[in-house]
């Protein structure tokens, strides 16, 4: 896995110098269906993110301007979903995906996308998709 990239590892990684950022069970009101109660009421979901993040060489120095910081990752996927109604759960989770492959530093991205409360006898239903960071010429 990774060779398009250099990264053997999408967890965090010693050798290959990845860092693992997350974001988990974040809860966020939106409209996001096919239906038309969806498209009217927001509803809750639940959002995970798990990024790959190449170590820059640089020393860290305590600073946050060395570092994908999560607090910005929570504002992307919040500005996402301000931005309006979305039909499917497929669509959000590449809309957030993409935002967060947009920094260089990211190599990859799963993001998972739940409505819990959308079918009673379920806890949650979504989906889940991971990208890649494509090489400097195939994108």
């Amino acid at each position: 896995m990774g060779t398009d990239t250099g990264i053997t590892s999408y967890l965090a990684s010693g050798k290959d110098r990845v860092r693992h950022v997350f974001v988990r069970d974040l809860e966020i009101m939106a409209l996001l269906g096919v239906y038309d109660r969806e498209k009217r009421k927001p509803q809750r979901i639940v959002v995970n993110i798990d990024l790959s993040v190449r170590e820059d060489q640089a020393i860290l120095a305590d600073d946050i301007d060395h570092v994908v910081s999560y607090e910005a990752v929570v504002r992307r996927v919040e500005a996402i979903v301000a931005q309006g109604h979305v039909h499917l759960v497929e669509t959000l989770a590449e809309r957030i995906a993409e935002a967060c492959l947009a920094d260089e530093r990211v190599s990859a991205a799963r993001v998972r996308v739940e409505k819990p409360d959308i079918i009673p006898n379920a806890r949650s239903v979504g989906v889940e998709i991971e990208r890649l960071r494509q090489p400097a010429g195939q994108r």
